[in-house]
């Protein structure tokens, strides 16, 4: 069975130069072609012998961009194809400081979260660490052929379809590589989870200090139960200890996501016990209004969206209200599910 080239780091990419019985030097090479995500007839520099052999054993590419959604905010949907036909999707934000890519970890999510699409056919696979780093390659090479404005992808958000730390060696790994071999510093990447306690505890002791984003969404269990299942096994104050030693760890702020819900979690008895919470650790609340999934769940309009964010902060705490990017094409928070086979069942 073959294998992806982008998988092997520069030491693997050696010992392979080693057995295809090339110099040493063919090894950047490779490196080189591969972080910049060239086609077998693009290595140009490689002796023909080597790119057969490489041929014959390996995908010269992870991830191809089967489709492309543009959204009247310049947010672009990635529909990509991984080497075994399965589809993922990335979306690429553009900001005054640059190009954001939100990843998907896994080809579907088994969380099951109510108000997100990604996980309503269940868990297919993990993701390898190369095939994601590949999105962020697929859209580094997206930006240089068809956009105008120079420069790529500088932050990531690994937030898309998938639970990260349900993928906890492939996600480590990756984001060591964005370092390594993207040079996208971990200060320039966050990671969502829905609160995988003995895996955010073991972030730290992997080398891993980026943004630690907390997928809560009610800071009581009864009501997080009845929308996310994971809460029947992680109870929110041992969700809150794992941030709070994370943070202690690594000195990194983080990042509680809630996604307001009408008649669900926008009271002021969810901002109280929030602040509760919070307390000890220094935090951020990232206020998301609900985006449509076909779910039940309902969000809030604009004025009872920032009539909580001011209960928010008169509570002391430090809070904003996500700006939605490309809901037109499907591609904000909650809303990734591989769209195309829903549009070619």
């Amino acid at each position: 069975m073959k294998k992806l080239l982008i998988d092997l780091n520069k030491e693997e990419l050696e010992a392979l130069v080693i057995k295809a019985n090339e110099k040493r030097f063919r090894a950047d090479q490779l490196f080189h072609w591969t972080r910049l995500g060239a086609r077998f007839e693009e290595m140009t520099n490689l002796p023909k012998s080597f790119v057969s052999f490489l041929m014959d054993g390996y995908f010269d590419i992870a991830a191809s961009i089967k489709e492309h959604y543009k959204s009247e905010d310049g947010t672009i949907k990635f529909l990509l194809e991984l080497t075994d036909g399965s589809l993922i999707e990335s979306v690429l934000m553009s900001y005054s400081y640059g190009y954001t890519l939100c990843v998907s970890s896994q080809v579907g999510c088994r969380m099951g979260c109510k108000f997100c699409a990604s996980g309503l056919d269940g868990l297919c696979r993990n993701l390898s660490a190369g095939e994601m780093l590949s999105e962020v390659i697929a859209a580094n090479r997206f930006i240089k052929e068809n956009l105008i404005s120079e420069g790529k992808v500088g932050n990531v958000v690994i937030m898309g379809s998938g639970e990260p730390l349900d993928n906890y060696d492939n996600v480590v790994k990756f984001i060591k590589m964005l370092s390594s071999d993207l040079q996208i510093g971990q200060r320039s990447v966050s990671l969502s989870t829905c609160g995988l306690c003995d895996k955010i505890k073991m972030l730290p002791d992997s080398g891993i200090s980026a943004t630690l984003c907390i997928s809560l969404h009610s800071p009581f269990d009864e009501v997080r139960k009845t929308i996310m299942p994971v809460a029947n096994a992680y109870a929110v104050e041992s969700i809150m200890e794992a941030a709070k030693y994370y943070f202690t760890k690594t000195g990194r702020r983080i990042i509680i996501e809630y996604a307001m819900m009408k008649g669900v979690n926008t009271s002021k008895k969810d901002v109280e016990r929030l602040k509760e919470l919070t307390n000890g650790f220094a935090c951020h609340i990232n206020l998301i209004p609900l985006n449509d999934t076909g779910a039940s769940l309902k969000g809030v309009n604009k004025k009872e969206a920032y009539s909580f964010l001011n209960l928010v902060k008169q509570a002391g705490l430090s809070a904003t209200v996500r700006r939605s990017l490309g809901q037109d094409i499907a591609g904000a928070c909650g809303q990734l599910k591989r769209r195309y086979n829903d549009e070619n069942k």
